[in-house]
């Protein structure tokens, strides 16, 4: 989003103190270059803003409406308050709805922002019943991740990912209104009927565990999984000579789940299915025969 011209900058005003950022910065880009803390829960770095969850909304002056710092451009003269009381009840009310709509015990970031917002979900509570998108059931189809569609937040990370952003498969997209809204494949498929080619980089851009790998959705289903004691150990992908790099989670001496760093500059965190679910070989060897 930056300036075709080298060296362009604008001028405006944030939080009562002025500040230059290059032309083309967005307002959370500006906001973080200045240390003003900026709470995202469906923008990601290296992606395109989707402009889903307005937990980033901050306020411009002389706007009528509140704006998503991830895609807003700074302006000139632009005078922007990211702390004032209409952002407070605006973040607020987001995690509100937001909590009090799906399972958050997966997502301690958003969970986090709840908290400091605070936020009380219970107001939107249906006579102690749990909302409708928890109600759904996990969708187990294949042997390599799950779906929990009740942790779903609709960020679109995961659409995206599928698309343009990464993997071009165009496999998941968001289907049905209101309530019903969620993450389906077309006609509703089974994944392994589905276009999905399995290269779980839906599960590395989701936020709130609703995309999580079977081996830590078993673990956690047993009370066993346990992230404080697991170690992380940076390597190569050994199956081709791309250079993918491999974040492997490890728990109790076994590979728990694979990761890629987002920083790296050959993956951006993207794999395909053998980098990332590729990796039982090295603790479930093949029996030799008898």
């Amino acid at each position: 989003m930056m300036s075709d011209k080298p060296g362009t900058t604008v001028e405006f005003t944030l939080n009562n103190e002025r500040r230059s950022v290059p032309a083309g910065s967005t307002l959370l880009e500006a906001c973080r270059a200045a240390g003003v803390p900026v709470p995202t829960l469906c923008f990601l770095d290296g992606m395109t803003p989707a402009n889903a969850c307005r937990i980033c909304v901050v306020e411009v002056e002389g706007a009528r409406a509140l704006a998503p710092a991830c895609s807003r451009q700074v302006e000139a003269g632009m005078v922007v308050r990211t702390e004032s009381e209409r952002v407070a009840l605006a973040r607020r009310l987001v995690m509100e709805f937001l909590a009090s709509s799906v399972d958050l015990t997966c997502a301690p970031e958003a969970a986090a922002y709840a908290r400091q917002f605070g936020a009380d979900p219970e107001r939107y509570a249906r006579s102690g019943a749990p909302p409708e998108t928890v109600a759904q059931p996990v969708k187990v189809d294949n042997d390599l991740y799950v779906r929990d569609l009740s942790r779903c937040i609709l960020c679109y990370r995961c659409v995206d990912a599928c698309g343009e952003e990464a993997q071009n498969t165009f496999a998941i997209a968001v289907a049905g209104r209101g309530f019903d809204a969620r993450i389906a494949t077309e006609f509703d498929h089974s994944l392994p009927d589905s276009a999905c080619v399995f290269c779980g980089n839906c599960i590395g851009v989701c936020p709130t565990g609703a995309l999580m790998f079977k081996s830590e959705h078993d673990l956690r289903r047993e009370g066993t999984w346990d992230e404080a004691r697991q170690t992380h150990t940076e390597t190569i992908c050994p199956y081709c000579g791309v250079g993918c790099a491999l974040t492997l989670h490890v728990q109790e001496n076994r590979i728990v789940k694979v990761s890629s760093p987002r920083d790296h500059s050959v993956t951006q965190g993207h794999l395909c299915i053998k980098g990332r679910f590729g990796w039982q070989f090295v603790q479930d060897p093949p029996k030799p025969s008898e």
